[in-house]
């Protein structure tokens, strides 16, 4: 397994690079559905990230919208992989070291080897501020969509930006 960071040293790092967050916690939140219950609290585009596997053994996170309709019998034609299915579990921990219901594009920072491939939907690139659980699902942290580009880049990542929603 890899070395995990925290939510502290993720806002730290944060930091380091000038990027500005503000973070709320919450109570634990797993899914989209569960965490609009939050919607009016935390301003900006709330957003969800699938962990994806390819045939080929290639590791994507895709990150969207909340309401984004993402068709994977299509997005890998989109994207440039073999045909998509959502990472197990334990292929999460072991890639960007955080569990299920917490996928974040700040679990990038653990993936030290760039094993994993990042698209940032379009559409969702176009709003700011934008809104990802800092490493754990007890709490959101809201970014600019300029500065979540700062960050996946610092991690060694090649972020491509792609209309990936129907």
């Amino acid at each position: 397994m890899i070395a995990q960071t925290t939510r502290a040293e993720l806002l730290a790092y944060l930091s380091e690079l000038g990027i500005e967050t503000k973070t709320t916690d919450h109570p634990p939140l797993h899914t989209v559905d569960e965490s609009r219950a939050l919607r009016g609290d935390i301003p900006g585009s709330h957003t969800k990230n699938l962990f994806l596997k390819c045939k080929k053994n290639k590791l994507w996170l895709v990150v969207t919208l909340e309401d984004a309709n993402v068709d994977l019998k299509i997005l890998h034609r989109l994207i440039g992989s073999g045909r998509l299915s959502f990472g197990k579990p334990d292929l999460l921990i072991e890639a960007l070291g955080v569990p299920p219901g917490s996928v974040t594009p700040f679990a990038l920072i653990n993936d030290k080897s760039c094993r994993v491939n990042v698209v940032l939907d379009q559409t969702m690139m176009q709003r700011d501020p934008l809104n990802y659980h800092p490493l754990e699902n007890n709490a959101t942290t809201t970014i600019g969509s300029e500065d979540l580009l700062t960050f996946i880049r610092a991690t060694g990542h090649d972020p491509v930006i792609l209309s990936v929603a129907e």
